[in-house]
């Protein structure tokens, strides 16, 4: 019985990919199958995949298709993964030995429909950036009716977590967006019963030296079509009695990930176009300015815990000096 499905989306990275497959066909959990999903990749990865693929033929499984973008490439591995639960690796990263391997053993044990682990940031070198802790001051075993604060407090990474497969029952990644974490997830997290997690920093997010940096454009948009999307969900799903916590999940999504964003968006109209995507977003969802700065996060005021440049963007956003904003940057 194949107990994990590991789903490699493979698209330009034939200078990091050999350190992703070796540390996910050296699992300690060894009932796992890896689909490698070659999303029309230019570049020399398939060599590199081929070459595991005769290695560990047991374990990898090789497809390659027209490109389609990250959302496609996954739900290609979704409708061909055959495990119990699902995991999804970014072909530029790295997991530990054993992360399937106890993350498996977390959800047979408390009978969980997801679980997730932490997250570190690592340069080229191996060198620790930044810790991405996600649940702290939580058990191991998760009942999301007692403790629903998680769905607004939760970072939604697919990376770091695995899913019970029938969660995925008409639900698939959206094609041609932007931030279809966001969009999927916190859906899949509202079928759930019963999550769990470990204080494990399995997962390392690389942080690539040669990357080009991303532009930010009107594609920030789609947070917002992304969080919609969600709201519609709960409202019909079993916690659509918890009108606070979908209340907070807003206002981190829609408000703060949304600012991190726009700060970086250089057109002046696509930045007036997506500010007033925001005050429209705001009082659709009725979310005062008030709720914005004493929202709290895992219990401490979210915007304290920033760092000072951090603090002093959100409260020129918040206090309407964007004009100010856009001679800082």
């Amino acid at each position: 019985m194949i107990k994990v499905s590991i789903i490699v989306p493979v698209y330009q990275v034939e200078k990091y990919l050999r350190k992703c497959l070796d540390s996910l066909v050296n699992q300690t959990l060894q009932e796992i199958e890896i689909l490698i999903i070659n999303d029309g990749s230019p570049d020399q990865s398939q060599a590199i995949i081929d070459e595991f693929q005769q290695k560990y033929p047991l374990k990898i499984k090789s497809f390659i298709k027209e490109n389609g973008g990250l959302s496609e490439a996954r739900n290609f591995g979704l409708y061909r993964a055959i495990g119990e639960f699902i995991g999804f690796v970014d072909s530029d990263d790295e997991v530990s030995k054993i992360m399937f391997e106890e993350m498996y053993s977390l959800a047979i044990k408390h009978q969980a429909e997801m679980v997730i682990c932490n997250l570190q940031k690592v340069d080229e070198q191996g060198n620790i950036s930044q810790k991405l802790t996600q649940i702290p001051n939580m058990p191991e075993k998760i009942d999301l009716r007692e403790n629903f604060s998680v769905f607004a407090d939760l970072s939604y990474f697919a990376c770091n977590k695995i899913f019970k497969r029938e969660l995925f029952e008409n639900k698939r990644f959206k094609k041609g967006i932007h931030f279809e974490d966001i969009q999927l997830i916190p859906q899949l997290l509202l079928k759930c019963k019963t999550i769990a997690q470990t204080q494990s920093y399995h997962y390392q997010y690389l942080e690539r030296t040669d990357s080009i940096t991303k532009t930010h454009t009107r594609k920030g948009l789609d947070i917002l079509t992304a969080v919609e999307e969600v709201n519609h969900s709960f409202h019909q799903s079993q916690y659509s009695d918890k009108k606070k916590e979908l209340k907070n999940f807003n206002v981190l999504e829609g408000v703060y990930t949304y600012l991190a964003y726009l700060a970086f968006v250089k057109e002046e109209d696509a930045f007036i176009e997506m500010n007033k995507a925001l005050n429209a977003f705001t009082t659709k969802h009725q979310i005062s300015k008030r709720e914005i700065l004493f929202y709290q996060r895992f219990e401490k005021n979210y915007l304290l815990s920033l760092p000072i440049k951090k603090k002093i963007y959100y409260f020129l956003c918040f206090t309407g000096l964007n004009q100010f904003i856009r001679k800082l940057l």
